[in-house]
């Protein structure tokens, strides 16, 4: 039954027009982006203090368009999801699959494997595309130390942001209301937590914030009580609580 209801799930994401243009905006602006500053960071490398050209992360660099190509996805997400409860399909959904438990699960999985496929390809892409923006004297190499690890963890992060928006969608159950909570949170607020000194420590454990951490080969935070893989585990921990919280509210709520 699941392996039906998985090649149910994949044909209404691409029946839906919408899934292939995010995932396009998600590339070209991520990889766009990280481009222009990896170029300009280069350009000015030689103006930085000495202590910004220490703290300097040409890996990091390339994935200066993430902030932006992760609301690609965030999109994506909730689409997927709120989508179904805006037509008022989902009804029909969940007469064709009355255990809500598989229904939720074949949904999540194969938006999370597309966002997956669509994530490692945007990190590495990020990478070559900045590294070759930066030149012989700057550049990262794959072999480096923490490089890869930063690389593939790029991917995982976007598809971890994904999956917090299919969470956090299901419990609201409206596209509208779903992004115009996400957006502002991972686009101002977060931004704003982390920065000001005084909110700055929580602000260190928001799932994004958290997150990027992965995606780091030079500290920038020495501050910070965890490393890029505890980064990665409070993020886990977030899209943990947004998905267990999706199958509660489901289970118990109408449709």
């Amino acid at each position: 039954m699941i392996g039906q209801v998985l090649r149910s799930e994949w044909t209404k994401i691409k029946s839906v027009r919408s899934t292939v243009w995010t995932m396009g905006v998600a590339i070209v602006v991520t990889v766009g982006i990280g481009m222009l500053i990896s170029a300009l960071s280069k350009k000015d490398f030689d103006r930085m203090p000495p202590e910004d050209k220490i703290k300097f992360d040409p890996t990091f660099t390339s994935f200066a368009g993430m902030g932006l190509g992760q609301l690609a996805l965030i999109v994506f997400g909730v689409l997927v999801v709120a989508n179904e409860y805006s037509t008022g399909m989902i009804r029909t959904s969940l007469a064709a699959v009355p255990r809500r438990g598989v229904f939720l699960f074949s949904k999540i999985t194969t938006a999370t494997l597309l966002a997956f496929v669509i994530g490692m390809i945007t990190s590495f892409l990020a990478f070559f595309t900045g590294q070759s923006m930066l030149g012989p004297g700057l550049r990262a190499h794959l072999g480096d130390p923490g490089v890869l690890r930063a690389v593939v963890g790029g991917g995982l992060y976007m598809t971890l942001i994904t999956m917090f928006s299919m969470g956090v969608a299901t419990m609201l159950r409206s596209p509208m209301l779903s992004l115009g909570i996400l957006m502002p949170f991972f686009f101002l607020i977060s931004n704003i937590l982390g920065n000001v000194p005084a909110t700055r420590k929580v602000g260190r454990y928001l799932p994004d914030q958290a997150g990027q951490k992965i995606m780091q080969v030079v500290t920038r935070d020495l501050d910070a009580p965890y490393g890029p893989w505890g980064g990665f585990t409070i993020m886990l921990a977030w899209v943990a609580a947004a998905l267990a919280g999706a199958y509660v509210v489901l289970k118990r709520r109408d449709a």
